[in-house]
C-alpha cells in the first residue's frame, strides 16, 4: 500500500520514517532469549565525544527544514554532542570483530530537575535516528517541552547511516515495466530477480548482515545506555521502532523506566500476512473516504451513498485494469494500480485523492488532468538534485532485519496465490499493494525474536483507523506483553509525534508516568474546495 505525498505536511522538522517485509531447506532457526545468554558480560562501554557534522543551509533545507527556520536548527545542533560507542559486531563473540554506533544527546534544559534520557526512533527498519533529537523540539512547542527534563537521545542504529554499514546495490529491473494486471509470467521474473538479488546481497558480507537484527539493536541501545551511566533508560519509538522497544523491554527488563510506542508494529514478522493485514485495514478505511466522498456529491459526483461511492470506484479501477492510459506530461501510464493507491490515503490526503479519482473518470487527455498531473508528474521535492541528505535511510538494513527475523519465506506458489486472494478480498485497494516476495533466497539464518510480559510502565498507542500499522495490533501486542493502550482517533501513521493535543498527553507521561485514554490525533481532512484548489 502506497501513500503519496498528497496530503497537509506536519510541522517542519519532523523526520518520521516509516516504513516499512521461502521456506530455504536446512536453515536454522535461532530464538532469542534473554540478553544473559546472548551478551555476556564485557566492560562499560564509553562515549567517544567529538564534534558534530556540518551541514551546508542546501542539506537542512533537504531535510524538509523550511529556509526561516534553519537558524534554529543550527542554534539545537549547537547544543548537540555528538559520539561513538564500540559495540561487538555478535554478541555471542563480545571479543571479536567491533561496530560503531554513532548518537547524539541534546541535554535537557531544566538541569536541576532531571529525569534521566529518552532514546528515540524514527522507525524503518532502516530509519535514522542521529538527529531525532532536533526534529522533536522543532515539530512543536509541546514536543519541545520534552527536552525541558530529559536528555534526548538520538542515534543511527546499526547499519544506518554515521553507524557501521554496509549498502548492497538495489535489485535489478524484471523486465520492462508493464501497465495493467500483473501477470503470472511476470510475477515469476519479478520473484527470480528478488532471488538474485538476495542471494547477491547477503552474500557481500553475510558476517556483517547476518547480525542485523532488532535483538542486535536492542543490545546496541543497552550499551549506549551504560555508556552514558544511566541506570535505566526512557524510550520512544515509532512504527518499527516500536518493535525495538518491544524488544529492548523484553531483553532488558530491569533497564526500562518509561517506554512509549506509537503506531505499534506487529508482533512477529511475517511478510506475507503483513501485506495482508495492511491491504484489509486500508480497505476498511476506504469505507470512511467513500462515506465521506458521499457527502461531497456536489463536488465529486462519485454517488450519494457509500455503497455507490465503492461501487463507482471498483468500476473506475477495472476500468484502468482493462484500458490502462497513457498522458502525454506523465512518465507512466495510469492503471487501475494508480486508482487503488488513490483510494488507499489517510484522512488528510482525501481532498487531493478524490479529486484526481474524479479527474480520470472525466479525463479525455492527452494530457493529464490537472490533479493527477500535481501528483504523479515528477514535481519537485524538498531534495534538490546533487544535494546529500543528513539522514540516509538504509534499504539494505530494512531488508536484512526483516529477513533474518521473517520465519515464513513461502516459495512462489505460496506467494502468488496468496497476492491473487489479496486482490479478490479488497476490490478497492488490493492493487495498491504490488506483488511482494521481499525474503525470497535469503540465504541467512532465521533469527526469532521471544516478546513476554515485563514490569514497568508501557504505553502502547494505537491510531483507530490506520493502515500502515493497523489497529489490531495494538491490542495483539497489550495481549502478548503488557501495557496500556492509548488510542488515537485517526488514521495517521505516527502522528502522536506531530500534533499538539497527543504532544501534550506524551509529555505528561514522560514527566509523571500518567497518561488519559487516548487524543484526537491529526483530526479529519481539510475541506474540499469546489474548484481545483486541493490540488
Amino acid at each position: 500500500m502506497t501513500q503519496f505525498p498528497i496530503s497537509t505536511r506536519p510541522p517542519t522538522g519532523r523526520r518520521m520514517v516509516t516504513t516499512l517485509v521461502v521456506s530455504v531447506a536446512g536453515l536454522a532457526t535461532m530464538v532469542v532469549g534473554a540478553p544473559t545468554a546472548a551478551a555476556p558480560p564485557s566492560p562499560v562501554p564509553t562515549v567517544r565525544w567529538q564534534p558534530c557534522p556540518e551541514y551546508s543551509d542546501d542539506e537542512i533545507r533537504a531535510r524538509g527544514v523550511r529556509a526561516d527556520r534553519i537558524p534554529e536548527f543550527r542554534a539545537l545542533l549547537a547544543r548537540t554532542e555528538c559520539g561513538t560507542v564500540t559495540v561487538p559486531l555478535d554478541y555471542r563473540r563480545p571479543t571479536g570483530r567491533t561496530i560503531s554506533i554513532a548518537l547524539t544527546r541534546l541535554k535537557a534544559t531544566d538541569q536541576k530537575r532531571r529525569l534521566g534520557s529518552i532514546a528515540l526512533n524514527p522507525g524503518g527498519p532502516g530509519g535514522p535516528g542521529y538527529l531525532m533529537p532536533i526534529d522533536i523540539v522543532m515539530t512543536h512547542a509541546e514536543h519541545a517541552r520534552l527536552n525541558e527534563r530529559y536528555d534526548l537521545i538520538g542515534f543511527d542504529p546499526r547499519g544506518v547511516g554515521y553507524s557501521t554499514n554496509v549498502e548492497c546495490p538495489p535489485p535489478e529491473a524484471a523486465g520492462s515495466p508493464q501497465a495493467g494486471p500483473l501477470t503470472e509470467e511476470a510475477a515469476r521474473q519479478r520473484y527470480d530477480a528478488q532471488v538474485r538479488h538476495n542471494v547477491s546481497c547477503a552474500g557481500s558480507d553475510p558476517e556483517f548482515l547476518g547480525q542485523l537484527t532488532s535483538a542486535n539493536v536492542a543490545h546496541d541501545l543497552d550499551r549506549l545506555r551504560k555508556a552514558l551511566g544511566e541506570r535505566r533508560l526512557s524510550f520512544l519509538g515509532v512504527s518499527w521502532g516500536t518493535r525495538l522497544g518491544m524488544v529492548y523491554r523484553s531483553l532488558y527488563p530491569g533497564k526500562v523506566d518509561r517506554m512509549f510506542l506509537d503506531s505499534v508494529a506487529m508482533p512477529h514478522y511475517q511478510f506475507d500476512m503483513f501485506d495482508d493485514r495492511r491491504t484489509a485495514a486500508a480497505e476498511r478505511n476506504f469505507g470512511r473516504m467513500a462515506e465521506w466522498m458521499a457527502d461531497h456529491d456536489d463536488v465529486l459526483h462519485f454517488g450519494t451513498s457509500a455503497d455507490e461511492v465503492r461501487a463507482a470506484v471498483v468500476a473506475l479501477r477495472q476500468s484502468y485494469d482493462d484500458e490502462p492510459r497513457s498522458f502525454t506530461d506523465l512518465p507512466m501510464p495510469v492503471d487501475g494500480s494508480i486508482i487503488a493507491k488513490l483510494a488507499s490515503q489517510d484522512s488528510r490526503g482525501w481532498p487531493t485523492a478524490a479529486r484526481a479519482l474524479a479527474e480520470l473518470r472525466d479525463a479525455t487527455g492527452p494530457t493529464a488532468p490537472p490533479t493527477v498531473r500535481q501528483i504523479f508528474g515528477g514535481q519537485s521535492s524538498p531534495s534538490e538534485p546533487g544535494v546529500s541528505r543528513p539522514d540516509r535511510f538504509s534499504p539494505t538494513m530494512q531488508q536484512a532485519v526483516m529477513c533474518n527475523e521473517d520465519s515464513s519465506r513461502p516459495d512462489f506458489a505460496t506467494a502468488w496465490a496468496a497476492y491473487q486472494r489479496r486482490l479478490a478480498e479488497n476490490p478497492v485497494t488490493g492493487r495498491a499493494t504490488d506483488f511482494s516476495v521481499r525474503c525470497a533466497g535469503w540465504p541467512l539464518p532465521v533469527q526469532e525474536v521471544r516478546l513476554h510480559r515485563a514490569a514497568g510502565s508501557l504505553v502502547l498507542s494505537g491510531h483507530r483507523y490506520e493502515m500502515i500499522s493497523p489497529y489490531e495490533w495494538t491490542v495483539e501486542v497489550q495481549k502478548l506483553i503488557g501495557g496500556t493502550v492509548f488510542t488515537v482517533e485517526d488514521d495517521v501513521h505516527g502522528s502522536v509525534l506531530f500534533e499538539p493535543s497527543c504532544g501534550a498527553e506524551l509529555v505528561r507521561y514522560f514527566e509523571t508516568g500518567r497518561i488519559g485514554t487516548g487524543c484526537p490525533g491529526a483530526g479529519g481532512p481539510p475541506p474540499l474546495a469546489s474548484g481545483g484548489e486541493n490540488a
